[in-house]
């Protein structure tokens, strides 16, 4: 098997998958979850923080930390405009895919 012939496989199976995101999409757009106090305010401190400087030439590992602050801040966002306390924890209803990119950031 040619080197690249794996990568034409690769993008049909990238297809498939996002096939499987329209389906969970549609069944579970939105997922319930309940934070931690200090997660959701530094999850809303991201959200409020300026970073306006543009990134510049960066690593594909700085571009992934910046993706992920970037996931981060818009929990935040939901946090801050649709987050309801509950003692010290707050319940929020999040995007699927943003409650993804949480799981995905875990080590």
């Amino acid at each position: 098997m040619d080197d690249r012939e794996q990568y034409v496989r690769y993008r049909e199976d990238a297809k498939v998958l996002a096939a499987i995101g329209e389906c969970i999409q549609a069944q579970a757009g939105r997922v319930t979850v309940r934070l931690p106090r200090t997660v959701a305010e530094a999850a809303v401190a991201a959200w409020e923080r300026d970073d306006s400087a543009g990134p510049g030439e960066e690593s594909r590992e700085e571009y992934a930390l910046r993706d992920q602050a970037a996931e981060l801040a818009l929990i935040g966002l939901a946090v801050s405009e649709r987050g309801r306390w509950e003692g010290e924890e707050v319940v929020i209803v999040l995007d699927v895919a943003s409650a993804g990119a949480a799981v995905r950031a875990m080590p």
